[in-house]
């Protein structure tokens, strides 16, 4: 049933728009949150205990990972579905994967699947906004091209705002970009909605925008139609702005980039001071100078070994960084690996997925997991990956744009990951059919996916948040797969 729609917006302080980008273009000011002790309401009544898990990181591939080609492939199927790769065996018996992911086959008993998420859109900005927020249905008025005060709030911004802050830290924060597509718009479903714009997430924009390059740069940085030209982005967190008359090559140093924190932070806190932010605003100007959180953010300054075993490049250091700023005490981290259309494998499939895609993503999640378990954290994070959608089941070539062949859009399957957060290890619910085309047994929506995470994270059945006129809103339209 589709929730009315209410103004949920608020009135904030004016600020300078100068002192706004000044605290690092990652929507600072949306960070207020002065309804929260009336939003969470729990009641005897509900689906049984929740989980104990402390924090989420949950990882988004844009664009459309391959079922196929990862975690539900069809060896035996013609060979105009089962495609060039083969399965390897995991530690787990019987559970098979891509043999391009040898290192989390190692390591499957800290992760289990799901092969049968399903919903009905094909469309990329629609399946963001139906897996960014976790409903298959789309609002009215739905705007592909740009989020809309009307959308679904993001599972972030649930997650922040009905898990209790365990320090003055953003509760969601979403790195290392925004998904924008190449045109320049911005893909919707990673924001606060109808919850309003003071919901939204906190964005660390680490990863400069580029129109024609993807992936996990400077490395595995390609481009699907392999047109051609350079990639010389450089990953940096926070995205802060440089002071006037200061260039990015006087900025190399890093004693001018910690005086220009220290700088910015003495300035935001007397302007809170003055301006009479809430606790929420001071908390999250007092991270500038939080040691560990300028900890998480210099990933490329991490120690060789770290960097090795994560990857040097923006997909390990993406997930460096979410490691860090969930053991500071974020409650979820939304990684982005790649933007928009980063895994949007029309053509040239295999030999992106195997040389570009793969490596990089095995390597850094691998790492990630590692460094759970050996930390005694993992049964306190949940880890996910999924996609907006699938790929279809039928290879396909479009000559006019790519030299080799690749999968479309397909909504109907795709196959998402668990590990850790009290998840089984090891197991598998769900299954496609011969051809992975549709679900075959156990078929889960969006909302059990999200059910699933707010499940984990201890957030009870019968939650809701309350919008400026008091109206709730239950943030459960499913039923969490693991439970």
């Amino acid at each position: 049933m589709r929730t009315e729609v209410q103004n949920t917006e608020p009135i904030h302080p004016q600020v300078s728009r100068r002192t706004a980008v000044q605290a690092g273009a990652i929507g600072l000011l949306g960070l207020g949150m002065n309804h929260r002790a009336a939003l969470a309401e729990a009641s005897p009544n509900g689906r049984g205990p929740s989980g104990t898990a402390k924090s989420c990181i949950f990882i988004f591939l844009s664009g459309g990972l391959a079922q196929h080609e990862s975690f539900d492939m069809k060896p035996d199927a013609p060979d105009t579905v089962r495609g060039e790769f083969q399965p390897i065996s995991t530690e787990t018996p019987g559970l098979q994967i891509c043999e391009h992911l040898p290192e989390l086959a190692k390591r499957s008993q800290l992760w289990s699947l799901c092969r049968s998420i399903t919903h009905s859109s094909n469309e990329h900005s629609a399946g963001h906004h139906i897996m960014l927020t976790g409903r298959s249905d789309l609002p009215t008025g739905f705007n592909p091209s740009k989020p809309l005060p009307t959308d679904h709030p993001a599972i972030a911004s649930i997650v922040g705002e009905l898990t209790t802050p365990r320090n003055n830290l953003p509760p969601a924060v979403v790195l290392p970009e925004r998904l924008v597509h190449r045109t320049g718009r911005v893909i919707p479903g990673a924001f606060g909605g109808q919850m309003g714009p003071q919901r939204d997430p906190w964005f660390v924009n680490a990863s400069p925008f580029h129109t024609k390059s993807y992936g996990a740069y400077p490395d595995y940085a390609f481009d699907h139609q392999e047109r051609g030209g350079s990639d010389n982005r450089v990953f940096q967190a926070p995205n802060l702005t440089l002071p006037h008359g200061l260039t990015q090559s006087k900025f190399a140093r890093r004693t001018d980039l910690l005086a220009s924190l220290e700088q910015q932070r003495r300035s935001l806190e007397q302007h809170a001071e003055t301006q009479d932010f809430d606790r929420f605003r001071q908390g999250a100007i007092s991270l500038l100078s939080e040691p560990s959180i300028q900890h998480a953010f210099d990933v490329t300054g991490a120690d060789a070994e770290t960097q090795d075993r994560y990857g040097r490049n923006a997909f390990g250091w993406s997930l460096l960084m979410a490691r860090r700023l969930v053991a500071s005490g974020v409650n979820l981290v939304q990684v982005n690996l790649g933007n928009n259309e980063t895994w949007d494998t029309h053509g040239n499939a295999f030999p992106h997925l195997k040389d570009k895609l793969f490596p990089p993503t095995d390597r850094a999640v691998s790492a990630l997991l590692d460094d759970l378990k050996e930390s005694g954290q993992l049964d306190e994070t949940l880890v996910v990956i999924a996609s907006e959608f699938g790929r279809t089941p039928k290879i396909s070539l479009l000559a006019n744009a790519y030299e080799l062949p690749g999968r479309d859009h397909w909504g109907a399957v795709q196959s998402v990951l668990f590990a850790g957060g009290g998840m089984p290890g090891g197991a598998v619910v769900g299954s496609s059919d011969a051809h992975g085309g549709y679900p075959e047994e156990s078929p889960h929506t969006p909302e059990d996916f999200a059910a699933t995470i707010y499940h984990a994270l201890g957030i009870p059945s019968v939650a809701a948040w309350k919008n400026a006129l008091d109206r709730p809103h239950h943030v459960y339209h499913g039923d969490p797969i693991f439970a």
